[in-house]
This record gives C-alpha cells, sequence and structure tokens, in this order.
C-alpha cells in the first residue's frame, strides 16, 4: 500500500492509520473527517460522490453515528478509504476533498454518553499506594482480583487544546485542624488511554472479554487532570469526586482499532489468574508509547505495554452486572506508568507527591503551576511504519 497523496507516504498518519476527527473549514459546519498525511478528507462530499451506502453518516456533527454503525461499516469505510486513497487514478476525486490540517478547526470527536475511569497500572498503584498508605502494603486486597475504577462525569470531557482551569474544592493537609475551601494547590496529570463505544448493549447484558471489537471502535489520547489535594480529602470512603470532575481532556483523532493491529501485546502476567470472566487470550494488551511534554520538555515516557490489565478485561467488568454500554461512552485506563522512575505517568508520582522534585527547563517541578502547557503524545507500531495517534493539549489557567 502506497498512497498517492503528497507528504503522506512514511509518515504517522499513513494508510495503514486513517484516524476520525470532527472537523469545521471556515463558516462551514462540523462534520467528519479523515486524516491522511498533513490533511483531512473531507468525508461527506466525497462519499456523496463514490460511497453512497453510508454518505449520511459523515455529515453529521459527531462521530456517534458512524460508531453506532457498527464493525461491517467500520471496516468497509475503512477499506474504501485505502483503495482511494492507494489507487492514483481515483486521486482526482478525492483530491478535491483534502483540506489541510492547519486550516480547519477540531471538535469533540463524539458525543460522550457515560465515562469510567480505570486503574489498571501495577506500577502506578504501587507507587500511589507507597505514597498515601507508606506503612502498609500498596496494594489493596481486590486489585489483583479485579480492573479497579470509578464513574466520572462526562459533560467535562473536553477536546485537546481546550484550557483548563484550576478548581475549587475542600482541602485539608495533615497538620490542619480543619479543611479549607480554595483552589487547589497540587494540580496534577495523569496520561492514559481512552477507549470509545460504538455499539450499545441492552441493559441486563453483558460483554465478554471475546466481543471487545464488537463494541470498542477505537483509542484516544486522554489526560485525567486531578486536584491531588481535593482528592486526598475527599476520596475516602466513596473514591474520585471534584478533584477529577472537573475536565478530562482528550484528542481530536480518534484512531480504529484496524490500525492498532501491528501494535498488539501480551499482557505482562497476571498473579493470581483473573476470575473465568476475565480472562483473555493473548494478545490482550497494545504496544503504545506515551510522551509527556510540559512546557515543551519531554519529562516522561510511559509506555502502555506495562498495564496489568487489559482493555477488554476493563470492558468485560464494566458490563459483568449488566450495566448496559451506549453509544459514545468512553473508559479509560487510569495512569500509564513504568517501573522505571522517567515512566511514570502523573506528577505525583514524579515528584513521589512533591517530596522528590523532577527538573524540567532547569527548575524543580512538582504540581502544575498557572500558565503550565502540558501535552501528551503516542505512537504505535504501524503495519507500513509507526503511527502517530492524537495528541492531548492543555494549558492551566488561573482560578476564577
Amino acid at each position: 500500500m502506497r498512497t498517492w497523496v503528497e507528504d503522506a507516504a512514511g509518515s504517522g498518519f499513513d494508510v495503514d492509520h486513517l484516524p476520525y476527527a470532527v472537523f469545521s473549514h471556515g463558516s462551514e459546519p462540523p462534520r467528519v473527517g479523515a486524516r491522511i498525511g498533513s490533511s483531512v478528507v473531507d468525508l461527506a462530499p466525497l462519499a456523496a460522490t463514490a460511497y453512497d451506502a453510508h454518505a449520511g453518516l459523515f455529515a453529521e456533527p459527531t462521530l456517534n453515528a458512524f460508531l453506532a454503525a457498527g464493525p461491517e461499516v467500520w471496516s468497509a469505510t475503512r477499506s474504501w478509504l485505502q483503495d482511494v486513497l492507494v489507487d492514483e487514478a481515483a486521486s482526482s476525486l478525492v483530491g478535491p476533498h483534502l483540506v489541510p490540517v492547519a486550516e480547519v478547526a477540531l471538535w469533540l470527536p463524539f458525543e460522550v454518553a457515560d465515562y469510567v475511569d480505570f486503574y489498571a497500572s501495577l506500577d502506578h498503584a504501587s507507587n500511589v499506594g507507597k505514597i498515601l498508605r507508606p506503612q502498609s502494603e500498596p496494594l489493596l486486597p481486590n486489585w489483583r482480583h479485579l480492573p479497579v475504577g470509578y464513574h466520572g462525569r462526562a459533560g467535562t470531557v473536553v477536546v485537546s487544546g481546550t484550557d483548563v482551569r484550576r478548581p475549587h474544592g475542600q482541602r485539608k493537609a495533615p497538620g490542619d485542624d480543619a479543611p479549607s475551601f480554595g483552589p487547589s494547590r497540587r494540580l496534577d496529570i495523569e496520561a492514559e488511554l481512552g477507549f470509545v463505544v460504538g455499539v450499545p448493549t441492552a441493559l441486563g447484558t453483558s460483554v465478554p472479554t471475546t466481543g471487545f471489537a464488537d463494541h470498542v471502535f477505537g483509542v484516544v489520547g486522554l489526560n485525567d487532570w486531578s486536584a491531588r489535594d481535593i482528592q486526598g480529602w475527599e476520596y475516602v470512603p466513596l473514591g474520585p469526586f471534584l478533584g477529577k470532575s472537573f475536565a478530562t481532556s482528550i484528542s481530536a483523532w480518534v484512531t480504529p482499532l484496524a490500525a492498532l493491529s501491528s501494535a498488539r501485546c501480551s499482557l505482562p502476567g497476571q498473579d493470581p489468574a483473573p476470575l473465568e470472566y476475565l480472562q483473555v487470550d493473548d494478545p490482550a494488551g497494545f504496544d503504545i508509547d506515551v510522551e509527556v511534554e510540559l512546557n515543551g520538555e519531554v519529562v516522561a515516557r510511559p509506555p502502555y505495554s506495562s498495564m496489568y490489565w487489559g482493555p477488554a478485561q476493563m470492558l468485560a467488568h464494566l458490563t459483568a452486572n449488566g450495566a448496559s454500554l451506549r453509544t459514545g461512552d468512553l473508559f479509560a485506563s487510569g495512569t500509564i506508568s513504568g517501573p522505571e522512575q522517567e515512566q511514570r505517568g502523573s506528577f505525583l508520582e514524579l515528584s513521589w507527591a512533591g517530596a522528590e522534585p523532577f527538573i524540567a527547563a532547569g527548575n524543580q517541578r512538582a504540581f502544575l503551576e498557572d500558565g503550565d502547557e502540558v501535552v501528551l503524545r503516542y505512537s504505535a507500531p504501524g503495519e507500513l511504519g509507526r503511527i502517530t495517534l492524537g495528541e492531548v493539549r492543555g494549558r492551566v489557567l488561573p482560578p476564577r
């Protein structure tokens, strides 16, 4: 497969990738596009000419209709796109519908139905346990038996490039006599991978681990912004609430699972063996590299391949009690952290809760300051080379 699109061949956006987004150009309304090289394929008018069966799906202002169409439509659309982007005879048909990425605005790619965040990294969970409970076992007894998670706030999921304002809330330091209310003093990031559900299920049914690809369309980069001081005071006994719900950023580009076929890898091993409903056949993980950039400098490189729980297990557990899936559901991996210090995917871990500041741009850093910009970048093996997943960018604004 070699594309005729100038600058696409050998890039992170070659025909083995083809992620989807919702974009607008000038005063035109938002609609669905696919990326090839440095261009967006304007799918609605192109499909109306050459792919009439599903043209209406791409004129929508979100990906939801396309997501709900299911694996057969996803696969057929991908094959059609690859064909017309490789066949030079189709260049005269497709060329007028290529728009430079630099000229478009990118929108939240899908309407988020529900949002669930997991806690699937053994290294991250162990580090947090050591920081918060230094005199106890780092992992709670249930951690190796099920993918721990919590329900987040779908309405505060925002697209990459959206500024994030420092949140207010209650916080209480260990030496304080009483809590106080004010802006977070320990604002943090969590580098994660998000999974986008397309095909829904009926209430009362569950999805087996073998049904993962029947329901999940693809992945997004995700930053679970976290106010650690607010979280630390409120999370006992029911878990995260205001310390997490103020903003979650995702990439504008959604990479289909089909583009990650060369990135599949084995999970690192689970002991004890999970219960039957959580058992998976390898490869059940993904070899995706992440970079965490603070104000233009890379400060961490977490590897998604180190995650203990795989996404098929997360989905199976999410639905094990009969909870239904909806088109546009988003579930996230939790912080991606590896065993090495430079592989930690949160500033809580990188600075060991502020006790061991890390260096960025020659300065000692712990938690986020107003004006800081964080960019998460993702890449993975593709069929033709390395693919570049959508970045997640956000700048911290002062509190209101």
